[in-house]
């Protein structure tokens, strides 16, 4: 790890680009662009010092392209953007995806579509984040609310990803991403650090797709002794292309149970004064935030309200909803967007409470008294 452990005072994007390099980084490849550039800026100057590699590519799909071979290879590897970057990464997401490549993917999230307001901040790419890649296909996106957070998540992103050798979309927005706070950065030998799994046969036995009960194969690093084949197309355990009916079937069915079995390992969720909630809120982000402060004003009006902060988006945390939509007559769900998230809230609750969702697409984000006055609406 690079930084000293202690309090520091740092921006947003510092947090994900010093946590990152914490988690084991050392290869990045990106595309400046507002508001996520600070992440390339620092670990441009960061990375060569703990012996990684820093690389500006020509554009956002040479930049996730980049950083797939890179993890091939055996490095832990990270690209950052912001919405437009971001959806031209979409199709090697999808190849990270069906290859099970381990990698970071930083979206910092401003106001779009197209180019957008490059610098005010939005909540607009979470489904995009979820389904922007073609097929089904297992991803895990976290989403942190302060900076501190933005330390500590970014490092169990990369926990996550190369435990189950699953790409992980880390998804900011634009306010936490260049907003300063106090960040306690733990001594290197206080922060877990999760390998990939690697092969226990000789290369001669190795078969690159074959798992195990865990469902997680073992990756071998290009240039170790291993050689083997890596393709977007459906393969079997081999890793070279198949057609046969059962071995398609049996990769997908594989990948799908894979994401399963990781989810309650990968579901973060806080709540907040919900036991005895009568009304809740469903935030994240820099949301969450004004959120909590709603919450509290609501408490010190005589009204009883909870909120449950969701650092993962996907897999939705649907268990914990349903949990607390059984104990609330109403979640209301705010996001800078036009409204997408609560769409997996209504489908979580089934019923069980009235959801009602509270929207903001002007470029400036959610204020307390927005939430507050919607709480003593429902």
């Amino acid at each position: 790890m690079l930084s000293s452990a202690g309090a520091r005072l740092m921006q947003g994007n510092e947090a994900c680009a010093e946590g990152a390099i914490a988690a084991g980084l050392r290869f990045f490849a990106g595309y400046p662009i507002t508001p996520s550039t600070e992440i390339a800026e620092e670990l441009a100057l960061l990375l060569p010092k703990v012996g990684g590699k820093f690389i500006q590519m020509e554009d956002e799909i040479a930049s996730i392209s980049a950083i797939i071979g890179a993890s091939l290879a055996g490095a832990k590897s990270m690209t950052a953007t912001s919405g437009p970057g971001f959806s031209l990464k979409q199709e090697g997401i999808g190849f990270a995806s069906y290859t099970e490549v381990p990698c970071v993917i930083v979206n910092v999230q401003r106001v779009g579509p197209s180019t957008g307001v490059p610098t005010a901040p939005a909540q607009g790419d979470v489904m995009q984040a979820r389904w922007g890649t073609h097929g089904d296909h297992p991803i895990v996106v976290l989403c942190p609310s302060s900076v501190a957070e933005t330390f500590s998540l970014i490092i169990e992103a990369f926990n996550i990803s190369e435990r189950w050798r699953i790409p992980v979309v880390f998804l900011m927005d634009e306010v936490i991403a260049h907003m300063r706070e106090k960040v306690v950065v733990p001594e290197a030998s206080a922060i877990r650090i999760v390998e990939r799994p690697r092969p226990q046969v000789a290369p001669d036995e190795y078969l690159p797709y074959a798992a195990g009960e865990d469902l997680v194969p073992a990756i071998a690093d290009f240039g170790s002794g291993y050689r083997y084949h890596v393709t977007g197309l459906t393969h079997d355990e081999t890793g070279f292309p198949t057609t046969k009916a059962s071995e398609v079937d049996a990769l997908a069915r594989r990948l799908d149970a894979k994401m399963r079995r990781a989810a309650p390992h990968v579901t973060f969720v806080d709540e907040f004064l919900v036991n005895d909630a009568e009304v809740a809120v469903f935030a994240y982000g820099v949301t969450a935030r004004a959120a909590a402060k709603a919450v509290r004003d609501a408490r010190a009006q005589g009204l009883k309200a909870g909120l449950v902060k969701a650092r993962t988006l996907w897999p939705f945390p649907e268990e914990h909803v349903r949990k607390v939509a059984e104990r609330v007559r109403a979640i209301v769900v705010p996001e800078m967007n036009m409204g997408q998230l609560v769409l997996e809230v209504e489908r979580s609750s089934a019923g069980r409470a009235e959801v009602v969702g509270l929207s903001r697409v002007d470029a400036e984000p959610i204020t307390p008294d927005e939430i507050l006055a919607k709480l003593r609406e429902v």
